[in-house]
């Protein structure tokens, strides 16, 4: 392992919890793993906010639409074993079907260009307000036609996974709880993952929670089956877990319930996401893009109460997910973060005996700052961005409390001298970036209360 990832994942894991108390968020766990072996266990906040519940790295979450990449492993591995083809026209293992819906191919199904409806006439499953559909119907929306021509760009479909779990049933003549959880979850070496809810075990588990935009959260039980759709969006696990499968799906990977040459297919980028904000693209159950200067894939998950997301960067062996529960969840968000400062210690390196002890989180009224050494210079992030370390000043140390600020934006205090004051004990008391003079938290606190806490409202 690289020398500059510890130092790395250390901040990560103060950067995110700074987040979740700036967010009012209600819990986050996260995991990063590299290679085959899980390094970092995390988890922040509650599991229940009504009941303050703490959430440990052992609740499972609701990880939604990461189910895919779960289901597209079956079928290549069920390719591998000679029992389907990814050109196979769907209707040659699921009946009942519209003409033109059977007439499209399993590779289409699993790349999201079949062209099929996303989510049938009332997509209400999603908010609690209906069960999931059971396997009658989503045969009977899948005898109507395609929503689009199949084949002509990327259009995502919980249905089209939904019958792809029908396609597993109808080639191994087992149900697709029982084949996927023997197949692929336990062949994975997983211990903490199941395929739907509700989990046999009784294992914790997070609840999910309505946004804070209502005044106030709810927590939502994440307990209900998704029958049909479970092949889309039931599975239920840990982020140690998920870390676990999806580095396996790593070309580089030297374990894995798949081959090589399946795992370059499933992360192979086949179509690109139209319309979108930021470039990113869709292969075999994968999503995948580039952060950073990273090339990365893996997917997300919404669920009703829950948001996931999960990464791999190859080139760094390095496997990372955050699993927010919450509906307004940031943890999208904060996996591009996670991805800006790995590349911000990639870039400098492990810091030197020369700055190590310039570490640490300072205020104003303003808010914080964290001094964050790397290399042989401090960086100055800003904890309560989404990337830290955009714009960030750079400190270059003279002394051992002093320093000068030698790369920073134009409003920043470019050039102008840094230090660091003691007090009688020998203690750090207060860091003078130029003009602006940082405090400890509860000092900073203490003032605004002073300053602020007694003025009436108005």
């Amino acid at each position: 392992m690289e020398r500059w990832l510890q130092p790395a994942l250390d901040y990560i894991c103060a950067w995110i919890e700074f987040q979740m108390r700036a967010s009012d968020q209600p819990g986050c766990a996260v995991a990063v793993a590299h290679r085959d072996s899980v390094i970092v266990e995390r988890a922040f906040g509650f599991a229940d906010i009504v009941n303050r519940e703490a959430l440990t790295p052992r609740h499972r979450f609701r990880v939604a639409s990461h189910s895919k990449s779960f289901v597209a492993a079956g079928l290549m591995k069920l390719r591998e074993q000679g029992k389907l083809h990814l050109d196979d026209p769907v209707g040659r293992y699921v009946a009942e079907l519209h003409p033109q819906v059977a007439e499209t191919t399993i590779s289409e199904l699993m790349s999201h260009s079949a062209g099929i409806m996303r989510d049938g006439p009332d997509a209400g499953q999603f908010q609690g307000a209906r069960p999931f559909y059971s396997r009658e119907e989503v045969l009977a929306e899948l005898q109507k036609p395609p929503a689009i021509d199949p084949n002509t760009r990327f259009k995502y479909s919980n249905h089209g996974y939904a019958l792809l779990g029908l396609v597993i049933e109808a080639v191994t003549q087992e149900p697709y709880r029982a084949w996927i959880e023997r197949e692929i979850v336990d062949a994975s070496g997983l211990r903490e993952t199941s395929s739907d809810a509700p989990i046999a075990n009784g294992a914790p588990t997070a609840k999910g929670h309505t946004p804070r935009i209502f005044g106030r959260r709810l927590a939502i039980p994440g307990d209900e089956p998704t029958d049909a759709i479970a092949s889309a969006a039931g599975f239920v696990s840990t982020a140690a877990d998920v870390v676990r499968f999806f580095a396996q799906l790593s070309p580089r990977a030297k374990r894995s319930v798949l081959t090589v040459a399946s795992r370059r297919e499933m992360v192979r980028r086949q179509w690109r996401n139209p319309n979108a904000a930021l470039e990113g693209y869709y292969g075999l159950g994968i999503s995948s893009g580039t952060t950073a200067g990273w090339d990365w894939f893996g997917h997300s998950g919404g669920f009703h109460g829950y948001i996931t997301r999960t990464a791999v960067i190859p080139s760094l062996d390095l496997t990372f997910s955050v699993l927010t529960n919450a509906t307004d969840g940031l943890a999208g968000f904060w996996a591009d973060g996670v991805m800006h400062v790995l590349r911000a210690f990639e870039k400098r390196g492990a810091p030197s005996q020369r700055v190590r002890d310039w570490k640490g989180r300072w205020w104003t009224t303003w808010g914080a700052f964290d001094l964050v050494p790397m290399g042989n210079v401090v960086m100055v992030a800003n904890p309560h961005a989404l990337n830290p370390f955009v714009e960030p000043s750079e400190i270059e140390i003279t002394g051992p409390d002093e320093g000068r600020i030698v790369e920073a934006a134009g409003y920043q205090s470019h050039g102008e001298p840094v230090r660091r004051t003691r007090n009688a004990p020998g203690e750090i008391a207060e860091v003078w970036l130029g003009p602006a003079r940082l405090r400890p938290e509860a000092e900073v606190r203490m003032e605004m209360e002073r300053r602020y806490g007694g003025a009436a409202p108005s």
